[in-house]
C-alpha cells in the first residue's frame, strides 16, 4: 500500500498554502530524490491565457528555495502543446510563463522548455505496453536525474480528468507524441447546432475544418484528434465518437506516462493541488468557475495512488462522482486501471492527513 501525504487547506491565501506544501516537503521527505550538482525537472502547467486555476508560483516559491539548498539544480519545465494557443512554441510559452508569475526573477529558477523550440528535441524511449513499444520523452526531462511533478487536479473533455499521470504523459512529450495519444479521437459535427460561426477553423491547429453548407465540415484525414474543436465550440455542435476513444487515449496516457520516469527509479516524486478545480483543464483560454470546495495538497512516490487518493477525496468533498456526473461518456477508472495493470504504480494506498 503506497502513502499518501494529505495537508488540507482552509484559505488560499499564499502563505499558507506555500506553507502546506512545505510541510508536506518535510514530511514526505522529499529531499532524500535529489542530490548535489543534479538535474530537478520541476514539472507544472504554466497555465494558459487568461486561465486562472492553475498552480500559482508564489505557493511552491520556498520549495524552490529548499531544492537549491540541497546542491540540486533545479529547473520548471513543461512542454509545448498540440492546439493552437500561447504555449505552442518555446517562445510563446516562456513569455505566457513569465506573464503568470514563473520568471527566474520571482523564483530564483530557469525555465526550460524540454522539448525545444518547435518540439523536436525528444528521444525515443523503450518500454513494455499494449499500445507502445516505444514513447517519445522530451529530452530535458529525461536526461534529468530527479522529477518533481507538480499537478493540479481537473476535469477533461477527453480523458474525464488529469493530474499526475496526464502531467507525465502528455506533459512530458513532444507534440507528436500528444497527437499519438490522440489518435484515436474523432470529432464529429452534429450539424443541426453549428452555428457556423467560425471559432472551431480559428483554433484548429491543422486547418481541417471548413465552413460547407452553412455548417462546420471536418476533414478527416487532416484531424488528428486533437480535440480543440470540441473544447472551443460554444453551442456543444462537435462531439467525439465515444466508442473506445476514450479508453484508448486514457490507455496511451498511462504507458507515456511509464515511459517519462524510466530510468528514475527512486528519484521522482509527485505532489497534487486539489485547489480551485474545474470542469476543463488548464488548457482552456478563459477563467473557469470551480466545481468543488477547496480541499488540499497532497504528496506521494506513486502516482496512480496520489491520483485515486485526489478523486476519492474530491468525492468525498462534493457526496458525488462529480466528474463522472459532468463527463458520463470518459470513465476515468480507465487510465488509473490501465496504469496499475502496466506497473506505474498502485491504486492502494494510505493517506496521512499532516
Amino acid at each position: 500500500m503506497k502513502k499518501v501525504w494529505f495537508a488540507p487547506l482552509n484559505t488560499l491565501n499564499t502563505d499558507e498554502v506555500a506553507a502546506k506544501v512545505m510541510a508536506l516537503y518535510e514530511k514526505a521527505e522529499i529531499k532524500k530524490i535529489l542530490a548535489k550538482d543534479e538535474y530537478t525537472a520541476v514539472k507544472i502547467h504554466f497555465g494558459e491565457k487568461n486561465n486562472t486555476g492553475h498552480i500559482r508560483p508564489d505557493w511552491i516559491k520556498p520549495l524552490l528555495k529548499a531544492f537549491k539548498e540541497t546542491g540540486t539544480k533545479p529547473f520548471l519545465t513543461d512542454t509545448n502543446t498540440l492546439y493552437r494557443g500561447e504555449r505552442q512554441n518555446s517562445i510563446d510559452h516562456l513569455l505566457q510563463a513569465y506573464e503568470h508569475g514563473f520568471s527566474i526573477e520571482n523564483l530564483g529558477v530557469p525555465i526550460i522548455i524540454a522539448d525545444g523550440l518547435l518540439s523536436k528535441n525528444y528521444s525515443e524511449v523503450p518500454i513494455k505496453g499494449q499500445h507502445f513499444q516505444t514513447v517519445k520523452i522530451a529530452n530535458d526531462i529525461l536526461h534529468s536525474h530527479s522529477l518533481v511533478v507538480l499537478s493540479h487536479l481537473t476535469g477533461h473533455i477527453l480523458s474525464g480528468f488529469g493530474a499526475a499521470i496526464k502531467n507525465l504523459a502528455m506533459g512530458c512529450a513532444p507534440r507528436s507524441g500528444k497527437q499519438i495519444q490522440h489518435a484515436d479521437i474523432r470529432p464529429q459535427v452534429t450539424v443541426e447546432k453549428c452555428r457556423a460561426c467560425g471559432l472551431c477553423i480559428k483554433w484548429c491547429p491543422k486547418d481541417a475544418i471548413v465552413i460547407y453548407d452553412g455548417a462546420a465540415k471536418i476533414d478527416t484525414e487532416k484531424c488528428y484528434g486533437c480535440g480543440e474543436c470540441i473544447a472551443s465550440c460554444r453551442h456543444q455542435a462537435i462531439k467525439h465518437s465515444y466508442a473506445d476513444s476514450s479508453v484508448n487515449l486514457q490507455e496511451k496516457m498511462a504507458e507515456y506516462a511509464l515511459g517519462a520516469i524510466q530510468d528514475k527509479e527512486g528519484k521522482v516524486c509527485y505532489i497534487n493541488f486539489l485547489t480551485h478545480i474545474t470542469k476543463e483543464c488548464d488548457c482552456v483560454n478563459k477563467a473557469q468557475d470551480k466545481i468543488s470546495e477547496d480541499i488540499g495538497i497532497l504528496a506521494s512516490y506513486d502516482p496512480v495512488a496520489i491520483d485515486q487518493a485526489s478523486l476519492d477525496l474530491l468525492q468525498d468533498k462534493t457526496q458525488e462522482d462529480i466528474l463522472k456526473r459532468i463527463w458520463p461518456n470518459n470513465d476515468y477508472n480507465a487510465q488509473l486501471a490501465h496504469a496499475e495493470k502496466i506497473g506505474l504504480g498502485s491504486r492502494k494506498y494510505e493517506l496521512i492527513e499532516i
